[in-house]
């Protein structure tokens, strides 16, 4: 009975603190007014809005782990005899950084637990954020009013590229060393500046004694600190725009509908962080990554055998090894196009493309209204094969980056295999594009088949006159729906003769692109009610 008193009295004080914590934070920040805004904000339902949240969660695992690798890490490069707990290196001259990764994977308690989540995370936060925004780029998620969030999220992913490759070069093993040699080359065929980049980033000549000092910085410092503030106003603007949402009843272009923050979204969430953190001490645990006492320590003149980098990297060094040998003199410097061409100027130009893509799209539609409906990648069929074809462009080069260690595995020649990588570098894109567009086009005929005849049931019948028939029941009236309500733009009309060649461009590109589409049957009262539900929050907006 007492200890029940004592229960319920802690109980009371309790509440009491929380509430007076709660009212003297309210009287000095807006949290009520914010709180009540997040509570009323709708959230997507739907599972493939989940892979941001992935990315998120894998962010947060990448802070907590990478700070408490902070408090052990040394990144000096002055060497060293190796005294540590590992034997087969015990002696070696080695720098401190190395040293300090031996000794964060063998002596600190939990050391090497925390070292692999930490790489595990760093491979599934690029993994989510690349599939997340393919999501985004399939469904058109990308148009206005979210032109910014798409450049956020480009900017995001170039982040962490750059945030990868920096960790991965921290521990001055053989494996990362050989990575930075091959950065160092990069940086030095840029024409002009290259050298001086060069000297100023290492510190003088390759190999340096500064590059991992600074790298070091720009991991736990600079680029966190840009993600994180990109990350936030990324999730600002997410609030501020609403989602978009597939087509179903209730679902337009002007509302957002979704579940409410508390309890359903707030339960989803927390369960999917949790999964994400488990998987990733899972895979911490059992599944071995980066095990630099294997590699030894760096030495100029030497490279582990089957180097590779990591995965969201590896499109650059099959570009590297794909790219033939070009170099020319021009005024007695050397320009090495071999390097230049494959590392600097092609993902210059990728993630120009991806940044630019968005305004792209607009101008060759003509449209300035605000899209909040998800488009179905079959019926925009030209802008999902030119998104299958760019993931067709970087598995052939990811492919290509382990082609020695393919030749080994199966015993080709490697000359053969990397001229069969070229061949499929240049065709395997247009390939791509068209096998997509016919795909698209026959999932449309389909679909208008479906509304047409209703959905196959399996049975057969026969008539009086000996004719065999399938049956068929109507269709389901949300799918009905979904099949019916979709925006797909007419192509532009073509301008008068003598008209500017910019708008010739672009009513050709527009034709191009929206040309070819499989009509829905409807009614003339269904074509008016799918109009209703795709005008968008600026009607009558006249084109650019």
């Amino acid at each position: 009975m007492l200890l029940r008193k004592q229960r319920a009295m802690l109980r009371a004080r309790a509440r009491q603190a929380a509430f007076t914590g709660y009212v003297g934070l309210d009287r000095r920040a807006p949290v009520s007014e914010a709180v009540r805004a997040l509570f009323r904000k709708a959230f997507p339902d739907h599972w493939s809005f989940l892979l941001g949240e992935i990315a998120l969660y894998s962010l947060m695992v990448l802070i907590l782990t990478g700070t408490y690798l902070t408090l052990f890490f040394d990144p000096d490069m002055a060497e060293r005899a190796y005294q540590g707990s590992y034997g087969p290196l015990r002696g070696l001259l080695v720098t401190g950084a190395y040293a300090s990764t031996l000794d964060l994977s063998f002596e600190v308690r939990g050391g090497l637990l925390i070292r692999q989540m930490h790489h595990w995370a760093a491979l599934v936060f690029v993994a989510a954020l690349g599939v997340h925004m393919l999501r985004v780029f399939f469904t058109g998620a990308f148009r206005r009013p979210r032109e910014l969030n798409w450049m956020i999220g480009v900017t995001l992913f170039m982040l962490g590229l750059l945030e990868g490759f920096c960790g991965y070069s921290l521990p001055d093993d053989l494996l990362s060393g050989t990575g930075l040699r091959t950065a160092n080359t990069i940086v030095m065929s840029i024409p002009v500046v290259g050298t001086y980049l060069s000297f100023f980033v290492w510190g003088g000549p390759f190999p340096g004694h500064v590059v991992v000092r600074r790298m070091y910085i720009a991991h736990v410092l600079l680029v966190p600190g840009l993600m994180i503030a990109l990350v936030t106003a990324h999730l600002l603007l997410v609030v501020y725009l609403k989602h978009t949402h597939w087509a179903e009843r209730g679902r337009t272009n002007r509302n957002a509908v979704g579940m409410p923050m508390f309890p359903q979204f707030a339960t989803r969430s927390v369960g999917l962080n949790l999964a994400v953190f488990g998987v990733l001490a899972l895979l911490g645990g059992i599944a071995q990554v980066n095990p630099v006492w294997v590699y030894g320590p760096y030495r100029a003149d030497q490279v582990s055998t089957g180097a590779q980098p990591d995965w969201y990297v590896g499109f650059l060094e099959g570009a590297l090894r794909l790219m033939p040998p070009w170099e020319n003199m021009v005024g007695g410097h050397t320009l090495m196009w071999n390097v230049l061409l494959p590392a600097v100027v092609l993902p210059g130009v990728l993630f120009l493309v991806l940044y630019l893509y968005p305004f792209f799209e607009r101008w060759v539609t003509g449209d300035l209204m605000e899209h909040h409906l998800c488009d179905r990648p079959r019926d925009r069929p030209v802008r999902t094969a030119l998104g299958v074809a760019a993931v067709v462009f970087y598995a052939v080069l990811l492919a290509a980056a382990g082609n020695d260690v393919t030749a080994m595995v199966f015993r080709v020649s490697l000359e053969t295999l990397t001229w069969i990588y070229r061949v499929a570098v240049v065709a395997g894109p247009p390939l791509a594009f068209l096998v997509t567009k016919r795909v698209c086009l026959a999932l449309q005929a389909h679909d208008r088949k479906l509304l047409r005849e209703g959905e196959e049931t399996g049975a057969v019948s026969q008539s009086p006159e000996g004719r065999m028939r399938e049956g068929s029941r109507p269709l389901a009236s949300a799918y009905h729906y979904r099949l019916l309500v979709r925006d797909v733009p007419a192509p532009l009309s073509r301008p008068a003769v003598g008209s500017p060649r910019r708008y010739r461009l672009r009513a050709a590109l527009s034709s191009w692109y929206y040309r070819d589409r499989v009509e829905m049957p409807a009614t003339t009262e269904q074509r008016l009610q799918v109009s209703g539900r795709t005008l968008g929050p600026l009607p009558g907006a006249e084109e650019e």
